[in-house]
């Protein structure tokens, strides 16, 4: 049985990013994917500025800018009444993008396969085992005989020297490992991909309504990303403005996902590394969560070729977490305020009003956000 160097669980753009990195590097790198590529995913599909440098260094930029994209000049913020907030967004090579999960997913595991990764589609973990101190004096050993063995649901086995979780929010390796917090509940959010209102014009917007917000950025010339976030008691009354103001039928099909909020979990534990929505979930209202993915999974990378070289696995382990808190640091406060103001549209709404006066704190909540430490 071939053993790899890394096993890497979910294919989204933090597994496949992390995958790409350590194969690039030389490491025996596999990457288990419960789904079939390309997939839709229920996302905000925003691509911010921070994303760029990743991506170059990954080698794809060029090539996500030749997928269908919506280019966005602008963010619009709309208060319950009415009233709005514009803040202008990058130019250039800086500029922010929306485009398709699936499209820009598939690229990101095509990269990681053209890099020598070795790409399992539709397996889904169902077992796995965790090595019983594979290193000597704490330092990597190849040759030790105890390895991460997981199993899927269609009779696979693999083994691997290191694990990393890039399964998502309801992570199966987090919970395997009993490492998965208690969910929260407290809301729900629906995605629909529709036509293009006319004139929509180069632009995200964020709307707050009475029953939650709603957020829409065009991710190519006729396509429209729909979202909408409420408590699944007032989501109905959502649909239906949703379906008023777009004209869209009641059998318009929207796909979901919960929850939208859970306990962060350290990122780092024996041999194994959690990456973007395993570890930690960031507020969907920001469009950060993408960067998050690409970073962390750049940042695990990193750790694991470190620890691959002979490396101490313990000093690896606490510099990785020291790198995965920072990129969060001067951030998170922007989360929680996100969180409080969606979980209360009508105050987030009288404050947008009076930055209707005052704008240049929506400039620099925007700035905080897009670009990265």
């Amino acid at each position: 049985m071939k053993i790899f160097d890394v096993a890497i669980v979910g294919g989204g753009p933090g597994g496949s990013a992390c995958a790409a990195f350590c194969a690039a590097a030389g490491l025996r790198t596999l990457l288990l994917e419960r789904e079939k590529f390309p997939r839709e995913k229920v996302c905000g599909d925003c691509l911010n500025p921070s994303c760029w440098p990743i991506l170059r260094r990954l080698g794809i930029a060029e090539r996500v800018t030749q997928l269908p994209h919506g280019v966005l000049d602008a963010v619009e913020f709309v208060a319950i009444g009415g009233q709005k907030v514009i803040v202008d967004l990058p130019s250039g090579r800086k500029r922010e993008i929306a485009i398709k999960r699936s499209l820009f997913d598939h690229l990101l595991m095509t990269r990681a396969r053209e890099l020598g990764t070795f790409v399992h589609q539709e397996s889904t973990v169902t077992a796995l085992a965790g090595p019983t101190m594979p290193y000597v004096n704490h330092v990597y050993d190849r040759r030790s005989n105890e390895y991460w063995k997981l199993k899927t649901e269609k009779g696979e086995s693999f083994s691997a020297h290191l694990l990393v979780a890039a399964d998502g929010r309801n992570s199966t390796v987090a919970r395997l490992c009993n490492l998965l917090p208690r969910p929260e509940r407290e809301r729900i959010a629906l995605q629909a991909d529709i036509l293009l209102p006319k004139n929509f014009g180069n632009r995200v917007v964020l709307q707050f309504l009475h029953h939650g917000y709603s957020g829409q950025a065009p991710v190519d010339s006729n396509q429209l990303n729909l979202c909408l976030v409420s408590k699944p008691s007032q989501m109905p009354a959502l649909r239906r403005w949703a379906e008023e103001q777009f004209g869209l039928s009641q059998n318009q099909p929207w796909r979901t996902i919960t929850p939208l909020t859970r306990a962060a979990i350290p990122p780092a534990h024996e041999n194994l590394l959690l990456i973007g929505d395993a570890a930690r979930v960031v507020e969907p209202f920001t469009g950060e969560g993408i960067y998050y993915a690409l970073r962390s999974g750049e940042l695990a990378a990193n750790a694991i070729v470190k620890i691959s070289r002979g490396e101490d696995r313990r000093s690896v382990e606490r510099e990785y977490r020291s790198g995965h808190a920072q990129m969060y640091r001067g951030r998170l406060w922007i989360n929680r305020l996100a969180r409080a103001a969606v979980l209360s549209p009508k105050i987030a709404s009288a404050f947008l009003r009076l930055a209707q006066i005052q704008p240049s704190i929506f400039r620099l909540l925007t700035n905080k956000i897009i670009h990265a430490l």
